[in-house]
């Protein structure tokens, strides 16, 4: 028993780097799987990182030409 509390006490660290990258328009899994190699530092690096979510929001992305907007659809 205590050795199944130790291990969800150990997982903690990798769902909350997951859930925070997942929310951030990151990839969850991926993050999930850094934090099992470094659990402190990878939260430390997604709380630094630009949200991609408002990256786009923002108008940092590509937009559209005028003519590619208004064309019709078939």
């Amino acid at each position: 028993m205590p050795e199944l509390l130790l291990l969800c006490f150990m997982i903690i660290p990798q769902l909350v780097a997951g859930i925070l990258a997942k929310s951030q328009g990151r990839n969850f899994w991926f993050w999930f799987f850094i934090s099992f190699l470094m659990p402190i530092i990878s939260l430390i690096v997604l709380l630094f990182l630009k949200d991609k979510n408002t990256e786009k929001e923002e108008g940092t992305g590509y937009e559209l030409a005028e003519h590619v907007r208004n064309r019709k659809v078939l």
